[in-house]
């Protein structure tokens, strides 16, 4: 009975264990880090969630069609290593973000810096410095 309890807790163990790692995504898996881009736009919405905050944007295409993109940052907590605070990106600012685009095409860049209009940068804390991206 003892070996059949020991068993259950082992496997109960295992899966509370793998499913947030199953949750998160290898920065290889979801972008191309042989498809660097720089986007520019309008903030329309900020998340300061885990496991990484994003916020969105309002970006002009070549052909001057608007598309909403989205912007994966860091977690929380390695943006406050790089001295953000919750309210250093508003809805309203104009930033322009480079980093790495989704492979699935789809708006959506993983960001290595934010970039604000008055001339301060912030590193992302983009899980691309984690992966060899040259």
């Amino acid at each position: 009975m003892k070996m059949h309890r020991l068993r259950a807790l082992a496997a109960t163990l295992l899966v509370a264990v793998a499913v947030p790692a199953i949750a998160h995504h290898s920065f290889v898996a979801q972008y191309d880090p042989a498809k660097p881009a720089t986007r520019t736009g309008k903030v329309t919405k900020v998340e300061w969630t885990n496991p990484h905050a994003r916020f969105y944007m309002d970006v002009a295409g070549a052909d001057g069609k608007v598309g909403n993109w989205h912007v994966e940052l860091g977690s929380p907590n390695t943006l406050l290593r790089y001295a953000w605070k919750r309210d250093t990106l508003k809805v309203g600012d104009e930033v322009t973000v480079e980093g790495f685009l989704a492979r699935d095409g789809s708006d959506l860049i993983n960001a290595k810096t934010v970039k604000f209009k008055d001339g301060r940068e912030v590193n992302a804390g983009s899980s691309a410095d984690l992966t060899d991206t040259r």
